[in-house]
């Protein structure tokens, strides 16, 4: 990174992995400018535990040079986002007395750092603690403290944890290659911190985030985290059902997915129904056609099970039907056709889906495809909180880490 306002943010999926360095306005935040997209697929994970630490540097590596090749830039330091369905979502309160006669910013952080040092997590790793609410001597729910008189402070915090291994793992490989890990989002915070505005946190709402092998539930109401959960299903389990009924391999049923896929067909006599010549999506010889409303019946049959588990999750917290600000799909899975009219008679909400920012790379993508939204709102909340690290951005910085990479690729 330069001495100007270039980020560097490293997206770990489950099969893919996202480089993008990008450049913002520091008058305007949410103004930004992409100054380079890179994709590298990864098979060196399952659901994003590392299986092959050689073979996931270096497509890390690769990724990397690439980016900096094209952007001019040299990279020292990163924040990453990544998913796992190892994270786990716990809940601790914890209560301290303020010294003086107002309550200030490290009060705040003195009864935050009690409630994570206070919970047992063992063999875990807290990656974040967002607080619920907190409580000014008996005044509840309130959202910032900070210079209200008060004797007590107390608060009631969302504690987000991953198994040790997992992330000591992937921080292993970061910084074999040389990158220093600047800061970490678990996926289930970037969504809603980006994707919902103030108004939607105020009431009621539910952030549905589909990913490869998993789905994250968020609700919020006055503009706290209420409730979190995971469902172990997404887009991959669609895959792999269109591979066992149609018997194909998976890189077929992913294509037949992508090119063919909508939901509901069969309920549609207006639809008319096509046969699928599979030997025009794969070079092996495929002997059969596949129906498109068989097809269909496929991938509704998965996605009806992952929308009936959301409405399960919020059957808990009694607001099945019950979110005045609607249910908000993101990421890949959202341009699944017909989704939001599924859903929106599943759960008996209003839906929609969430697109980015429309921003033009330099290249030959768009960022504004749900496939880039993850990498999009790491771009945001490093942005927000990039100051912390401003130290980094020093020249002499970029000059060592480029001496260091040299010498790393020049030994044996």
């Amino acid at each position: 990174m330069s001495f100007d306002n270039i980020i560097t943010s490293i997206d770990i999926g489950g099969s893919k992995i996202k480089t993008v360095i990008w450049r913002f306005d520091e008058n305007d935040k949410n103004n930004f400018a992409v100054l380079w997209v890179w994709v590298v697929s990864s098979n060196a994970m399952r659901k994003w535990n590392i299986l092959d630490m050689d073979e996931f540097k270096q497509n890390l590596d690769k990724s990397l040079e690439e980016a900096e090749r094209m952007a001019w830039e040299q990279v020292a330091g990163a924040y990453v986002s990544f998913n796992s369905s190892s994270i786990e979502v716990v809940n601790n309160k914890w209560i301290i007395a303020i010294s003086g006669d107002e309550i200030k910013n490290d009060d705040v952080i003195r009864v935050l750092d009690m409630a994570r040092n206070w919970v047992e997590l063992p063999n875990r790793e807290i990656l974040k603690v967002i607080p619920d609410c907190f409580t000014v001597d008996l005044e509840e729910w309130i959202k910032s403290p900070v210079w209200m008189t008060a004797r007590k402070l107390e608060v009631k915090a969302n504690i987000f944890s991953i198994w040790s291994n997992v992330l000591n793992n992937i921080k292993k490989a970061i910084s074999d290659v040389w990158i220093e890990v600047l800061d970490i989002y678990p996926n289930i915070l970037r969504a809603s911190e980006w994707v919902l505005t103030k108004r939607q946190k105020e009431l009621w709402v539910v952030c549905i985030d589909i990913w490869s092998s998993t789905t994250w539930i968020t609700v919020f109401e006055e503009w706290t985290l209420k409730f979190a959960s995971i469902i172990p299903f997404g887009w991959d389990s669609v895959t792999n059902d269109v591979a066992l009924w149609v018997r194909t391999s998976i890189d077929t049923a992913e294509k037949l997915k992508l090119e063919f896929g909508a939901l509901n067909l069969d309920k549609d006599e207006s639809i008319k129904d096509v046969e699928i010549d599979l030997a025009k999506l794969t070079n092996n010889i495929e002997e059969w056609n596949v129906s498109k409303k068989y097809l269909s019946q496929i991938i509704t049959a998965r996605y009806e099970e992952i929308i009936y588990l959301v409405k399960d999750e919020l059957k808990k917290i009694w607001r099945d039907g019950m979110l005045p600000e609607w249910a908000v799909i993101v990421w890949w899975a959202a341009k699944m056709k017909w989704l939001v009219e599924m859903t929106k008679e599943l759960l008996r909400l209003p839906t929609i889906v969430w697109l980015p920012t429309e921003k033009e790379a330099i290249s030959w993508t768009f960022i504004s495809d749900p496939s880039f939204a993850s990498v999009i709102w790491t771009m945001i909340l490093a942005n927000k909180h990039s100051m912390e690290h401003t130290w980094i951005n020093i020249n002499i910085w970029n000059i060592f880490w480029s001496i260091v990479k040299v010498f790393k690729k020049i030994m044996p």
